[in-house]
């Protein structure tokens, strides 16, 4: 108990926008697992065909760099904590459009996505920049701990609990036994967390970024090497949302069984995401990086060697445990790099946020691309058992462009001195 006070003093000891921040991302945390797994269950359900929930997530992807554009435009004129709500609200709405769809048809699939796409795409953009000016480089660890802790909890029971619930719509007659009839009943649950969730973080006072220009092309070298990171990131990203619920709705079982091993190794999984972002300080963010990378391409080549349903369950729990160490490293090190080349070259940071976008892009439209290849040019399952390994490997190449990052921060952080000690003589 005397520890757990401790934890809940550090929290409190936190600016009042980072506590407002991190308990709406609390909330937010159990519809992700929901938006990320099932639409793609669901899609999966009603099409058995891994090209269309591909397809699904590749309209997604392609609407979400135009939703940054729009934010951009919108911010100055609007709030950016209303921006970041709307999104939230938008995110239930499209899913609430996927599940009133009588027939998934290619254009119905690519309608509901790109509605999606829109949605996440202001939800990111917004809340990237929150976490950017409602934290420092020294307590972002902390942050995208206790942010991770409750999205990896959130990603165990919420799994469970709608695997459980679909599986025995159909065991017990519930809802007509109708499974898609369950499916809007979580809609319109998803729909209600948000507006929740929407109505807490209007309790915070956040700074929106200056009405000024955000579309550049020509950036500082440092800047380059982070949309490099951030193209290999993209690689995998669909790989990600979408590759547990294709595996376990073809090897294993269906909803529920998908819901149970969600959770395999979630807990243990949310204590170490907190106990990292406790204790670790930013130069041990390259470690956990590359940790993470290695266990997913363990997760990766396993269930590509094996193929079954054991394979399947390994590569998820490696996959549980992966995840969430690499956002915990990413998205400080992104941060961190926006913060010194915003000051290089004396840009608004939203200009970075916006940018980035377009290098998480490429990477996706690059892996959805060779998974989409696989899957018209041999079959889906192909695609499920080599696409994976292959973008594994290529991600191994993030741990050293990570190494350029982190020395060219050191690099900036030295001339920057050197710049400030100059002036300060100057002035004498």
């Amino acid at each position: 108990m005397n520890r757990l006070r401790r934890e809940l003093q550090l929290f409190r000891e936190c600016p009042h926008s980072m506590q407002i921040l991190m308990v709406t991302n609390m909330i937010y945390a159990f519809v992700l697992p929901v938006i990320e797994i099932f639409v793609a269950a669901y899609v999966m359900r009603n099409s058995n065909q891994v090209a269309k929930v591909v397809t699904y997530q590749l309209a997604i992807y392609a609407a979400t760099p135009l939703a940054f554009y729009i934010n951009g435009k919108l911010l100055g004129q609007v709030a950016v904590q209303h921006l970041y709500a709307f999104g939230m609200l938008l995110s239930g709405a499209a899913m609430i459009l996927m599940m009133r769809l009588s027939v998934l048809t290619p254009l119905g699939i690519a309608t509901s996505g790109f509605t999606m796409g829109l949605a996440t795409g202001i939800f990111w953009a917004n809340r990237g920049f929150l976490a950017l000016t409602a934290t420092n480089d020294e307590n972002r660890n902390y942050y995208y701990g206790v942010e991770n802790f409750f999205a990896t909890l959130a990603a165990v029971a919420v799994p469970a609990l709608i695997g459980w619930f679909i599986s025995t719509t159909s065991l017990y007659g519930w809802l007509g036994g109708i499974a898609n009839r369950a499916y809007r009943v979580i809609a319109l649950v998803v729909l209600g967390l948000t507006i929740l969730a929407s109505f807490i973080l209007e309790r915070g006072s956040f700074r929106s970024p200056e009405r000024t220009r955000f579309v550049f092309f020509r950036f500082h070298i440092l800047w380059w090497r982070m949309l490099e990171l951030a193209l290999l990131k993209g690689l995998a990203q669909g790989y990600i949302v979408t590759a547990p619920a294709m595996l376990i709705m073809l090897l294993v079982g269906k909803e529920g069984t998908l819901g149970a091993t969600q959770a395999v190794g979630g807990i243990f999984s949310a204590c170490l995401m907190y106990a990292t972002g406790r204790l670790a300080e930013p130069r041990h963010r390259r470690v956990v990086f590359a940790a993470a990378l290695l266990l997913f391409l363990l997760g990766a080549v396993t269930n590509t060697l094996l193929f079954n349903a054991v394979g399947v369950l390994i590569f998820m729990g490696c996959l549980v445990l992966a995840k969430p160490m690499l956002d915990l490293a990413y998205y400080p090190i992104q941060l961190q790099v926006v913060d010194a080349v915003s000051q290089i070259e004396k840009r608004n940071e939203y200009a970075y946020l916006f940018n980035h976008e377009f290098g998480l892009f490429m990477g996706r439209l690059l892996g959805c691309g060779l998974f989409l290849a696989f899957a018209y040019g041999e079959s889906g399952i192909a695609a499920l058992k080599y696409a994976l390994p292959v973008i594994a490997l290529l991600q191994l190449l993030s741990i050293r462009v990570a190494g350029q990052i982190s020395r060219g921060l050191d690099q900036a952080a030295i001339t920057s001195a050197a710049l400030s000690f100059a002036g300060n003589a100057s002035e004498v």
